[in-house]
C-alpha cells in the first residue's frame, strides 16, 4: 500500500494518509530549542535538554499510538473536528502531511474548511511557531471556532510521567491578554516559565486539562471543542495545558492567517532580568515573552522567519520511532 512520496522539487515527504504503519516522525530546530513533530500532529518540544527542560508532554507507551501533541479543533456549527485527523479521526475530504528540511506542514480538509498548520522553529529563538491558515473552499459563508491543545509537561520529563503524588499539586499558570504563562515551580525553585500565544483576539481560553477534555471523556470526545465555548478555567495543581478558542467567519474563498507560538523563557541574573514583575502578588517578568512574542506576531514576521530557515536550515527527513 502507498502511503506517501517524495517530492524532489520540493524536498520533502508527502504523506498521503493519517493510516501510516507508525508514526512518521520530523525533527525541527537547530540550536537551543527543539520540536518533534509527527505526520499528525504528535510530539514535544523541549529547550536543550530533552528530559530535564520539556516544555509539552507525551506518552510514548500509552493507547492509542501516538497520544499527545499539539492539536487544533474546529467546530463548524457543531461539526467538531481536528486538521491533523488525531484526536478525533473524523473523515476528512482532504489530508496531506509534508515533512521538510526543520519544518512540518500538516493540512486536513473538511465541510469547505481547509486548516493547514505549518510547524517550525525559527532561528536564533527558543520557541516553535504554529502558523494556521483557513480557508473557507465552499459557496457560502462560514462562522466557525477553533480552539488551540497542547498539555505542558512540569519540565522533568521522567519525574512528570512517575512523581504524581508530588507533580499532582504543582502546576501555575497566569494568563495575559491572548497568551498562556505555565510557570509551574517558578516560585519555589525555577528561574524558567513557557508561554503558549495567538496574535488575535481569543473568545476564551483553558488551562485545566479536566475542564478542557472532561473527566470520563478523551480528546477525542474533548467537552470544550464540542461544547464550542471555552470556560476561562486557571489550573491549580492537577494537569495544565494551554488552549485558546479563536471565533473566525470567512467569505468563500476568504483565507484567514493566525501565528500560535510556544516558547521557553528564562528570568537570570545574566541576561539582567529579575523573577517577578509583583514579588508580593508573585506575578511573573513578562519582559523577555513580550520580547520573543514581539518578533513573530504578524504573519509577515513569521513568513520571514520562516524564509531564513529555508536557507540555512538543517537536513531533516522523517523517519519512525
Amino acid at each position: 500500500m502507498r502511503f506517501g512520496h517524495f517530492d524532489d522539487e520540493a524536498r520533502e515527504y508527502v504523506i498521503e494518509t493519517p493510516l501510516t504503519p507508525y508514526p512518521w516522525i520530523n525533527y525541527l530546530g537547530s540550536e537551543d530549542f527543539f520540536s518533534l513533530i509527527s505526520h499528525t500532529a504528535g510530539g514535544y518540544t523541549f529547550y536543550k535538554d530533552a528530559k530535564m527542560r520539556r516544555l509539552t508532554r507525551y506518552r510514548y507507551n500509552d493507547i492509542p499510538t501516538d497520544s499527545g501533541g499539539r492539536y487544533f479543533f474546529i467546530n463548524d456549527g457543531g461539526d467538531v473536528w481536528t486538521p491533523s485527523w488525531l484526536p478525533m479521526k473524523k473523515d476528512l475530504d482532504f489530508f496531506e502531511t509534508r515533512h521538510g528540511m526543520g519544518y512540518t506542514r500538516i493540512t486536513g480538509e473538511r465541510g469547505g474548511l481547509r486548516v493547514s498548520t505549518l510547524y517550525f522553529v525559527p532561528l536564533g529563538e527558543t520557541a516553535e511557531v504554529q502558523k494556521v491558515t483557513i480557508t473557507n473552499t465552499s459557496d457560502h459563508v462560514k462562522t466557525f471556532s477553533l480552539f488551540s491543545y497542547l498539555e505542558f509537561c512540569l519540565w522533568n520529563a521522567q519525574d512528570d510521567q512517575t512523581n504524581y503524588q508530588r507533580n499532582l499539586s504543582l502546576a501555575e499558570v497566569e494568563v495575559e491578554g491572548s497568551t498562556i504563562y505555565h510557570k509551574t515551580e517558578y516560585r519555589e525553585r525555577r528561574d524558567h516559565y513557557a508561554v503558549y500565544s495567538v496574535n488575535a483576539e481569543i473568545a476564551g481560553f483553558d488551562t485545566d486539562r479536566e475542564t478542557f477534555v472532561g473527566l470520563y471523556e478523551t480528546l477525542a470526545e474533548a467537552k470544550v471543542p464540542n461544547a464550542g465555548t471555552a470556560q476561562n478555567s486557571m489550573a491549580s495543581g492537577w494537569y495544565p495545558i494551554g488552549s485558546h478558542q479563536v471565533d473566525s467567519t470567512l467569505q468563500p474563498g476568504e483565507t484567514r492567517e493566525l501565528v500560535f507560538v510556544v516558547g521557553y523563557v528564562e528570568n537570570t541574573e545574566e541576561n539582567g532580568q529579575g523573577k517577578w514583575a509583583d514579588d508580593a502578588k508573585q506575578v511573573i517578568n513578562k519582559t523577555r515573552a513580550h520580547e520573543l512574542l514581539a518578533r513573530l506576531d504578524t504573519t509577515e514576521k513569521a513568513d520571514a522567519a520562516f524564509e531564513a530557515l529555508g536557507s540555512t536550515g538543517p537536513p531533516c527527513s522523517p523517519r519512525t520511532p
